[in-house]
């Protein structure tokens, strides 16, 4: 078995803070903030611009708070914060992507004079696709971290790669 004791009700608590914060970004954010400012048509498109913005704080905080978490305190609930800034720090490329290609596609509109058409198929298709399919990738890898906070446990890539933990195969 591993030299870890067993997290208290408070460590799994504090564990599942950082994959609370993240899941409620990418679904709350990403999902449900934008399709309700997209279902209300060009009159609140403007408005999308807070779905990036509140993405960024949300990553921010994430990856700000887990270099700021003490491992003396306790390493359970350091290493999923670790997790999590694994996943943020992968996210917020994406976003980076979404946004250059946003940029870019306004940039060619104003600038070089493209149309209106291929604009939105750059744009959507360079950068909301991949950034849709990322969303749901996330949601299922953060869910399935979240779950082992609430047992009390790590994945094997976590102990290895944060505590230097590992496990022979027999101890699955």
């Amino acid at each position: 078995m591993t030299n870890l004791p067993d997290p208290s009700e408070r460590e799994r608590l504090l564990a599942k803070r950082p994959h609370d914060i993240f899941l409620s970004n990418l679904i709350g954010n990403h999902i449900l903030i934008f399709t309700a400012i997209s279902t209300f048509g060009p009159a609140y498109i403007n408005y999308l611009i807070l779905v990036p913005l509140l993405s960024f704080a949300a990553l921010g905080y994430t990856y700000y708070r887990s270099g700021h978490i003490r491992r003396e305190d306790s390493e359970f609930v350091w290493a999923h914060w670790q997790v999590a800034r694994r996943w943020s720090k992968i996210f917020f490329f994406v976003l980076l992507i979404v946004t250059s290609f946003a940029v870019l596609g306004w940039l060619g509109k104003t600038y070089l004079g493209m149309m209106k058409e291929a604009v939105y198929a750059m744009v959507g298709g360079l950068s909301l696709l991949p950034t849709l399919v990322s969303v749901l990738v996330l949601i299922v890898i953060e869910s399935d971290s979240l779950h082992h906070a609430r047992v009390g446990t790590l994945p094997r890539w976590a102990l290895r790669r944060f505590l230097g933990i590992e496990l022979e195969p027999s101890q699955d």
